[in-house]
C-alpha cells in the first residue's frame, strides 16, 4: 500500500523542527548554502549527524565534491536568513549581506547561529530524491539565544 505524496506532506509538517543552515566552500565556487529542516544527531563517540540533502541542489552537489560542510541552528531571530538560503536568490545574494566567516575547517559559519557544526563527511546514502549525508564533527561554536522552530507550515518559536 502506498500514500500520497500530498498525505505525506502533511502528516510530516506536524513534526516540530529547529531550522538550519547548511553551507560548503570551495575555492572556485565561493560559498554555497541552503536551508535544511532534516538534521539529527547521530552519534556521540564519534560525534555525527546527518542531514538530508535534495539532490538537485547545488550545496549538495558542493558538499559531495568537497567533503567538507557546516550546520548552521539558526536563532529565533534569522527567519529572514532561512528565507533567503531556502531558494529563490543566487548563492552570491544569499552571502552578500550576511555576517559570515570562514570556520576553523574553512566551511561558512553563520556569525549570528545559535550553534555551528564543522563537519568532514563520512558517507552519503542515495535516498529517494534525497542524499544522507553523515558527517562526523570537526569543530563546534555555540552561543545563548532561542532556536528558531518550524512547525504546520509556518515560524515558531520558544515561548
Amino acid at each position: 500500500m502506498s500514500i500520497d505524496a500530498s498525505q505525506f506532506k502533511n502528516a510530516l509538517k506536524l513534526w516540530a523542527s529547529g531550522v538550519t543552515v547548511v553551507t560548503a566552500h570551495s575555492e572556485s565556487e565561493g560559498p554555497k548554502g541552503m536551508t535544511v529542516t532534516a538534521f539529527s544527531s547521530v552519534s556521540a563517540e564519534p560525534a555525527q549527524i546527518l542531514v538530508c540533502l535534495n539532490q538537485s541542489a547545488d550545496t549538495g552537489a558542493l558538499i559531495q565534491e568537497q567533503g567538507r560542510f557546516a550546520v548552521n541552528v539558526l536563532n529565533s531571530d534569522q527567519q529572514t536568513v532561512s528565507n533567503q538560503f531556502a531558494g529563490g536568490s543566487s548563492q552570491a545574494e544569499r552571502f552578500a549581506q550576511l555576517n559570515w566567516r570562514a570556520g576553523e575547517t574553512g566551511v561558512p559559519v553563520l556569525s549570528d547561529a545559535l550553534a555551528s557544526l564543522e563537519c568532514r563527511v563520512v558517507e552519503a546514502v542515495k535516498a529517494g530524491s534525497h542524499w544522507v549525508v553523515i558527517g562526523e564533527v570537526q569543530a563546534v561554536s555555540c552561543q545563548d539565544g532561542s532556536p528558531l522552530l518550524y512547525f504546520n507550515s509556518a515560524y515558531r518559536a520558544l515561548a
